[in-house]
């Protein structure tokens, strides 16, 4: 009998995942200006919050490093890897860190490489993990698809940017909802990220 994760979020147990968002992959992932944006858009989130942020770069040497458009200002770690999960012993050593941490929310690139293995290790190890849709992407929409589709069965929560940052606020009263309201009033790039198969 599984109970149905509710992935309610709150700020003080949240940590954002930023994943191999580099320079190297701007011609080869689709849609990869739309996700740059609202990657962005979600670190001034946890920037405004208080959320603490994990930043990993798949090979730097050769695939260089994150993208500019993405301001790393504040980051809690930005780690070089060779694995494809983002689960390195300095993130669980950085998670070990934070009191009472619940739940992982996760981003970048690629949706059936580096995204998958890391939400894989992260719910093994009893973590919640919201993949941001609208901020996650492949080099395939097939391969993209298949893996949100096997993630989402797998009980992590399959999700999107906008509603991530109002789930983190909670109120219209929240000292800061005026501002994460400012980061979503232009909405998410209506990309191709939609399109089936």
């Amino acid at each position: 009998f599984q109970i149905t994760t509710l992935g309610n979020l709150i700020p003080s147990s949240t940590v954002f995942f930023c994943c191999d968002m580099q320079e190297r992959f701007r011609p080869a992932i689709k849609y990869f200006g739309d996700i740059i944006s609202v990657g962005q858009r979600l670190l001034q989130g946890a920037r405004l919050l208080g959320i603490p942020v994990i930043v990993t770069e798949q090979y730097p040497k050769g695939l260089g490093s994150t993208v500019q458009e993405i301001d790393l200002a504040g980051a809690k770690l930005v780690l070089p890897k060779t694995k494809f999960s983002m689960v390195l012993p300095e993130v669980e050593a950085a998670l070990a860190e934070i009191p009472g941490v619940r739940s992982v929310v996760l981003f970048g690139v690629e949706t059936h490489v580096c995204i998958q293995q890391t939400a894989l290790e992260l719910i093994g190890r009893g973590l919640e993990v919201h993949i941001v849709a609208d901020a996650t992407s492949s080099r395939s929409m097939m391969d993209r698809m298949f893996a949100l589709e096997r993630l989402a069965r797998t009980g992590i929560i399959v999700t999107t940017s906008e509603a991530i940052l109002l789930q983190l606020v909670g109120d219209k009263e929240h000292p800061k909802f005026k501002e994460i309201q400012n980061l979503i009033k232009a909405s998410a790039p209506e990309s191709g990220l939609l399109s089936k198969v």
